[in-house]
């Protein structure tokens, strides 16, 4: 009987043994699994920053296209206004005609605004080369020197950036 209990016992110990070896690599293949799941969790986080940080820059880029669109259109435009401004300063305004170009005109002036055209203000205020060129300049002592006096063609802006510069006659 001592043989079979010496026996069973070197059973139960190579049992427990290989249990042991199993339960270890049980534990360094959670361990490599758990170490493969959080690297995988790392890359996904990573993609999806990337891919977010591409749709913000794909729409920035987008507007900027549509905003630079606008402004070269408008730049084309600018010279009819002018013309229109020109042909009303040079027809009586009782004449039928004047009240036609003037319809036009208002009505094409209220499209630009809409758009987001603005028209730079010069008149009175003090020259600043963002905004205006001046292309003349006089001596008046009843003005401070560099206040604009005249406004000899229309600046504008669209979205803060100047599309043309307000030609001007400022005081030397």
């Amino acid at each position: 009987m001592e043989k079979e209990t010496k026996e069973e016992f070197e059973d139960i110990t190579k049992d427990d043994t290989e249990n042991n070896e199993n339960e270890n690599d049980i534990e360094i293949k959670v361990e490599d699994t758990n170490a493969q799941v959080k690297d995988l969790q790392d890359k996904l986080m990573r993609t999806m920053a990337e891919f977010d940080n591409f749709r913000k820059r794909t729409i920035k880029e987008k507007s900027g296209m549509y905003d630079q669109g606008v402004r070269e259109t408008l730049d084309k435009l600018l010279p009819v206004i002018d013309n229109f401004s020109r042909a009303l300063e040079s027809i009586p305004s009782d004449n039928d005609l004047h009240k036609g170009i003037l319809m036009i005109y208002k009505q094409m002036e209220s499209i630009l605004k809409d758009i987001g055209l603005e028209k730079i203000e010069c008149d009175g205020l003090l020259f600043d080369a963002s905004f205006h060129n001046a292309v003349s300049t006089v001596e008046d002592a009843n003005y401070e020197s560099g206040t604009i006096i005249e406004e000899l063609q229309k600046g504008y802006i669209y979205k803060d950036k100047v599309i043309r510069h307000s030609m001007v006659k400022v005081v030397s």
